[in-house]
């Protein structure tokens, strides 16, 4: 007997759950109204719908449906499918079709242009990544998104009617929530777990086969883009959100403290000089008491790092350094500050007029340039007005006032 996800599969557009996706809306209604089926690529996680909405496109127009695996199939399966269509234009379902070579992808582009295939990718993977900008370019670009808790609600007289199960809508939204947007996950938890669904048998049955969603290489980054961007916003609670769905996620909490250790230089930097010391020591303690009471230091670096006062300075510094030695990267060191170690060297001036500083009354010195003569001038560094910066601007701006007296 098939699954619950295979047996609840939608049999026509009807049954699919509908979300808020007007590009999709718009080609179902005009492949409704008789229009040829568009090639299209359908981009989103897994268990959202892409092999049903590609199903229903093909059996809607009645055309020649076939399926090939991207991981699978190539260039002769191609072949063969548009032999055995006879002329008739059919519908090629290529499932993971990130997974085509490049020349399995320039293959398709004649056939797509030429309307002798209609051609239905899925993956999971960003499309800009992984297919060419000229197969991109013939295709439609559908994103369905994962199914919200309520849209899945509407599975529920379907369930009712196949399995003979009344779930209240709590249950169901435990369920949909645990499933992370999946619809397969959702019915084969429900399948898994049987009747009766009471609340409380359902919390403790998802408290070990719920979990949290493993994350794609796609969701991945979207979670560390969102962890480090709360972060920078200040937002304590969004960081350790997002930092310990990706922990619970089965991702390396190493990651997470790479990034903060970046981060506190980056976007903290000498606002907080003791951002990068309690990332670091953060980074060993994890490593000296490993998991699961890692967990500790790394929330309490999220917290410092979200509650410390923000500066990319240093950052837009270095930038500002590295743009000035790709423009001039071979400026002359200037004579006083060049190594005096031997005759030749000090016959050309070098160290002539250097003032060490440590001898004067306040350790420092006006009278000494130390940019080369091109970069003379040029400010790279300039103290933000927040946190510790606050005293390094005082003192910066004390020592320009110094130089130009």
């Amino acid at each position: 007997m098939l699954h619950l996800p295979e047996r609840l599969r939608p049999s026509d557009f009807s049954q699919l759950l509908r979300q808020s996706n007007p590009r999709l809306e718009g080609v179902i209604a005009k492949v409704e109204r008789g229009e040829p089926i568009p090639s299209m690529v359908l981009y989103g996680p897994p268990g959202v719908g892409k092999t049903s909405i590609a199903r229903l496109f093909g059996k809607l127009k009645g055309n020649a449906f076939f399926e090939v695996s991207g991981a699978m199939q190539g260039i002769k399966d191609l072949r063969e499918i548009i032999e055995q269509s006879g002329g008739a234009r059919p519908v090629i379902f290529v499932d993971e079709i990130h997974r085509f070579t490049r020349t399995q992808q320039d293959f398709l582009l004649p056939l797509i242009e030429s309307g002798t295939i209609s051609c239905v990718g899925a993956t999971t993977e960003a499309p800009s990544f992984y297919l060419t900008r000229a197969l991109l370019s013939r295709m439609i670009l559908l994103i369905i998104e994962p199914v919200s808790p309520e849209s899945l609600l509407q599975l529920s007289p379907r369930i009712r009617e196949v399995m003979g199960w009344d779930i209240n809508n709590e249950v169901l939204t435990l369920l949909g929530q645990a499933s992370g947007g999946d619809v397969r996950r959702f019915l084969s938890m429900i399948e898994e777990l049987g009747a009766p669904f009471d609340r409380e048998r359902v919390t403790s049955y998802l408290q070990y086969a719920g979990g949290v969603v493993p994350t794609d290489e796609e969701l991945h980054y979207q979670l560390a883009s969102a962890f480090i961007k709360s972060l920078r916003g200040s937002h304590a609670d969004a960081a350790l959100y997002y930092g310990f769905r990706m922990l619970e996620s089965g991702d390396d909490p190493r990651f997470l403290f790479r990034r903060m250790i970046i981060f506190a230089s980056e976007d903290i930097g000498n606002a907080d000089p003791r951002a990068l010391e309690v990332a670091v020591a953060g980074f060993d303690a994890f490593e000296r008491v490993g998991m699961p009471e890692g967990r500790i230091p790394l929330a309490q670096v999220i917290t410092y790092l979200a509650g410390a006062p923000k500066s990319n300075r240093s950052y837009v510094a270095m930038k500002r350094a590295v743009a000035a030695v790709k423009q001039f990267p071979h400026a002359p060191v200037p004579p006083v500050l060049r190594n005096a170690s031997h005759l030749a060297a000090k016959m050309e001036g070098a160290q002539l007029g250097y003032v060490y500083p440590h001898d004067e009354p306040e350790g420092y010195t006006s009278d000494v340039e130390y940019l080369p003569k091109e970069l003379q001038g040029v400010t790279f560094y300039e103290p933000s007005d927040r946190g510790y910066e606050v005293r390094m601007k005082e003192r910066w701006e004390w020592l320009r006032t110094r130089k130009l007296k």
